[in-house]
């Protein structure tokens, strides 16, 4: 089972989500919360697999309790519910370690689909919504020489890959593209992973705009 932590100051919203989650086969709701606060402490009470975190919140923000969650609790995994237009913070949550990000009007089927995804190591990101996050967040310009620096920490095939999981491409996806089997791919991120220090997908999208590998025109 999946246990999950359902952290939503909107009454209505974390009901949904809770009933949405309970109805799962393979998930359980094992708390909620209604502040950030209230997040880390139901977070250290149940230690969940995964949690639903809202971004603004009264007493502590989403962002902060994010960062305090992942710092107790490493294994646990932090998907971002957002309204996304209003949110001009989630970038600076999924810096903080969130896997992802869902619309708050998303489907039930896309809420379960989203933590499994996460769940098992994975992240949440899609190309439209990932490209809105840039254009809204980064710079237009990246520094040339930054560039050079982060490219050359990178083989050329591991940067192909790089700027594919930044276009928001799944595994199988970038296969298909460069003609390598799903388990190749995921053993490039792997090591893409481990050279850079980063987390997961959300870190490699976010260092690849960061460094200019990518840029949000294309």
């Amino acid at each position: 089972m999946i246990r999950v932590l359902v952290v939503d100051d909107q009454d209505l919203v974390r009901a949904g989500a809770v009933a949405s989650v309970g109805a799962q086969p393979d998930m359980t709701v094992v708390g909620e919360a209604t502040t950030g606060v209230e997040a880390v402490h139901q977070a250290m009470l149940h230690v969940p697999d995964v949690v639903l975190m809202d971004i603004r919140m009264p007493q502590l923000d989403g962002i902060d309790a994010t960062r305090q969650i992942l710092g107790r609790h490493p294994r646990t995994r932090v998907l971002v519910l957002t309204t996304f237009d209003a949110d001009e913070y989630v970038f600076a949550a999924l810096r903080a370690g969130a896997s992802g990000f869902l619309l708050k009007d998303s489907s039930v089927e896309e809420l379960a689909a989203a933590i499994r995804v996460v769940h098992r190591g994975d992240s949440v990101l899609s190309p439209s919504t990932t490209s809105r996050l840039v254009e809204l967040m980064l710079p237009a310009v990246p520094d040339p020489g930054r560039q050079a620096t982060a490219a050359a920490l990178l083989t050329d095939r591991e940067l192909q890959i790089v700027r594919l999981v930044a276009q928001g491409l799944s595994n199988t996806e970038i296969g298909a593209q460069v003609f390598l089997a799903e388990a190749t791919v995921k053993t490039h991120v792997g090591r893409v992973l481990t050279k850079l220090g980063l987390r997961d997908r959300v870190q490699v999208v976010i260092w690849a705009y960061q460094n200019g590998l990518v840029s949000s025109t294309g």
